[in-house]
């Protein structure tokens, strides 16, 4: 008799509107529910107003509604220790415990694991104080990296290409507190040449399940320019990653990392999602991410054939040596449209038409991110809207649909890149 369960989906992004989308397609789902979401996971599941950061809000919620098994998309709940919370409730759920979760929580704990386990990763140091970092940058050489220890939206990396910026970068974290407390202590790095991508692997804390390669544009406007981005739009595969590299990327990062789990005791178990640049020396560790992607999930899920919940109960039961997730050979290119103004400061409430027009074609899904349901209507209610995401036979056919479908939907102030996989 086939076991059929209650899935609840944490966040409010495309991320979680394509796990859900994924999951949705098990025959092993019951029922989904998500928290709080947004009007594209309100088409496959029940939404409750109960925030991706109220942890008592989301045990009561995952009680009162029987839930079997809790997914956790974003970063900020799992840092707060939400798995251990609902450890010791006896609730299943799939994402690292806090411990763990600190590889992504603080990029200083990340360098201190990758140097002790040999992970190749840029040269850096780390500072507390604001008058040391400063110091530092006045003896630097030119570009570096300056980065928020902690959490930051993905905006708290700044490439500084003179003593000024860096020192602007420094004061900005250290002193200013743009990032509030994320930014107490900064990470300041040697600069990295190449293409950047990302890879993604279910981890259970003695072996792993690689995904294919990805590539993020994380920069607001197109040829790589303007603010850094949560990502503009991505591309799977990435063009960087061939056999050869690939096991290259499990000699060099995966397989150390780990064994250092296991000369740490450190538990890992959920989603390992590294952001490597390609250096002429080979690959090396920007940071670690211990989640999906966003919105790296919107092309992985519309490559993955596999049960998507199978893959999660295999890595939570420690048994992912007994899975191999297989994947449609098609190419895949998510286009965000994002709100006017974004990353900086936006305006919700605008009204969105030509979604059903963009869905029309059966190689494209539209994952819905910053989007709200008001009277009847769709609106924005984020800085990134929505993900267009086709598959295509190649690359450049894929994106041809995804932008084709892009621009039949409109709203007030909207904004994409034009060079996404190109």
């Amino acid at each position: 008799m086939l076991l059929r369960m209650k899935i609840l989906v944490i966040g409010s992004g495309g991320r979680e509107h394509a796990l859900l989308w994924k999951l949705s397609q098990s025959r092993r789902v019951k029922a989904l529910h998500c928290a709080p979401g947004n009007a594209g996971t309100a088409e496959l599941a029940t939404n409750h107003p109960v925030a991706a950061t109220d942890l008592p809000g989301l045990v009561a919620l995952a009680k009162a509604e029987q839930i079997d098994l809790t997914v956790v998309g974003p970063d900020d709940p799992l840092a707060a220790g939400i798995v251990d919370c609902f450890h010791k409730e006896g609730l299943r759920v799939f994402g690292p415990v806090a411990a763990a979760a600190r590889l992504e929580a603080s990029k200083s704990f990340a360098k201190e694991f990758m140097v002790r386990h040999g992970i190749p990763t840029a040269g850096s140091s780390t500072f507390s104080d604001p008058e040391a970092a400063l110091a530092h940058c006045a003896k630097a050489m030119y570009p570096l990296v300056v980065k928020a220890d902690g959490l930051a939206l993905g905006k708290g990396v700044v490439i500084a290409q003179t003593r000024e910026e860096a020192e602007t970068a420094v004061r900005q974290s250290m002193i200013e507190k743009v990032f509030g407390d994320a930014g107490n202590t900064v990470v300041i790095e040697e600069f990295l040449t190449g293409p950047e991508c990302s890879i993604h692997a279910l981890v259970d804390g003695t072996g792993y399940a690689l995904f294919p390669d990805a590539k993020d544009h994380k920069r607001a406007l197109d040829g790589d320019l303007g603010l850094n981005t949560g990502g503009m739009g991505t591309i799977s595969p990435s063009r960087e990653v061939d056999g050869a590299m690939q096991e290259r990327i499990r000699r060099e990062v995966m397989e150390p990392f780990v064994r250092g789990l296991a000369a740490d005791g450190l538990p890992f178990s959920g989603m390992l999602f590294p952001g490597l640049m390609m250096t002429p020396n080979g690959p090396k560790v920007l940071e670690f991410n211990c989640r999906f992607g966003d919105p790296e999930t919107q092309s992985l899920m519309r490559r993955l054939q596999s049960d998507l919940l199978d893959l999660i109960e295999a890595t939570i039961e420690g048994k992912l040596s007994s899975v191999t997730p297989e994947w449609d050979d098609r190419a895949a290119v998510c286009i965000v449209l994002a709100s006017g103004g974004y990353p900086g400061p936006i305006e919700k409430g605008k009204v969105i038409t030509g979604i059903e027009a963009a869905d029309s074609d059966p190689d494209v899904v539209v994952f819905h991110a910053g989007t709200a349901l008001k009277d009847g209507m769709v609106v924005t209610n984020g800085g990134r809207v929505l993900g267009v995401t086709a598959l295509g036979a190649t690359l450049e056919e894929a994106r041809t649909k995804a932008y084709a479908a892009a621009d039949k939907i409109t709203f007030e102030g909207k904004q994409l890149r034009r060079d996404i996989g190109g």
